[in-house]
């Protein structure tokens, strides 16, 4: 990309790039803030939980099974009423950020789950032993103690939510993926397509780095 092109292109750079990172921030802030707890609660409910529930075990598995098993892209295309209904439009950033939340929920629920079933069950008991009720147990005990587990799986899914983004550029969802499309595949501008390619790997080795940095202190804290 010549300099002359590097000044035409730069501004909308910037600005595809702060909106592919908003559509992750905010998608990432309502994963947590849904997919934990529910992540919490397949882990109590299931075989070997602190309250076995084998129907609301068998519930919450099929629901969160289910919306991982369907492609982004058909998720975008069957939840566009819901998505009218939530931000009133289904093109732009912030359209994309709810098939984003609703396909990574699922995902990140899944990885909490598995988080909290790596937890030494002689922790647990330690702490029923001390008189902690079941809530306690959760809150002060399984998660602090998966927590490291829970942040790197975290970081899996916003790595992952990253390469989504791209697939929403495609349909109109803002960010760096639909400028890729929209002129470096229709208008011929490579260049464009392997600067946003750049960026993208930028973004997410920064994530991962990040992910893994606070992973490894909250192990060692």
């Amino acid at each position: 990309m010549t300099g002359e092109g590097w000044d035409r292109w730069a501004p909308e750079l910037w600005q595809a790039t702060l909106e592919t990172l908003a559509i992750v921030g905010i998608a990432g802030v309502v994963t947590v803030l849904l997919g934990l707890p529910l992540g919490v609660a397949l882990s109590v409910t299931g075989p070997g939980g602190l309250t076995p529930s084998r129907t609301v075990s068998r519930v919450l598995g099929a629901v969160v099974d289910i919306g991982r098993s369907i492609p982004f892209i058909i998720l975008m295309i069957a939840i566009v009423p819901f998505t009218r209904l939530v931000v009133g439009t289904t093109i732009g950033s912030s359209a994309a950020a709810v098939p984003l939340t609703v396909a990574a929920i699922p995902f990140f629920a899944r990885l909490v789950e598995a988080a909290l079933r790596e937890v030494s069950p002689g922790v647990v008991d330690a702490g029923a032993s001390m008189g902690a009720s079941r809530r306690q147990l959760i809150v002060k005990v399984l998660v602090p103690e998966a927590l490291p587990s829970i942040v790197a799986g975290l970081t899996v899914t916003v790595v992952a939510m990253i390469g989504y983004t791209a697939m929403a550029g495609a349909v109109g969802g803002g960010g760096l993926g639909e400028l890729a499309v929209s002129y470096g595949y229709h208008r011929f501008e490579t260049g464009v397509t392997w600067v946003t390619v750049a960026i993208l790997v930028v973004v997410v080795k920064a994530v991962q780095t990040a992910g893994d940095l606070c992973a490894r202190r909250l192990s060692h804290r």
